[in-house]
């Protein structure tokens, strides 16, 4: 099991592994790593359990492992597990 998968975020909060660039395009032309600009797409890792209410009741997170999402373009905090950021 790696590093990212034992990392359990708390409460509300998501661990995301940003998506890679893609090196060739649909046509098949490969692309130069110049060209290639940062994504701001990733894949859910991990999943805290979700916030409380005042009342103590527990309220999920929308998102689960493996969903694709959107990432701000400076928001979130980037941490470094094994050789993976």
């Amino acid at each position: 099991m790696s590093a990212i998968r034992r990392f359990i975020p708390l409460l509300d909060r998501v661990l995301v592994q940003r998506v890679e660039a893609a090196t060739k395009s649909a046509g098949g032309i490969l692309l130069p790593e110049s060209s290639s600009s940062k994504v701001n797409e990733g894949e859910v890792v991990s999943v805290g359990p979700g916030r409380r209410t005042k009342d103590g009741e527990l309220i999920p997170c929308s998102v689960k492992e493996g969903d694709k999402v959107l990432l701000p373009e400076y928001g979130g905090a980037p941490i470094k597990l094994d050789t993976k950021e």
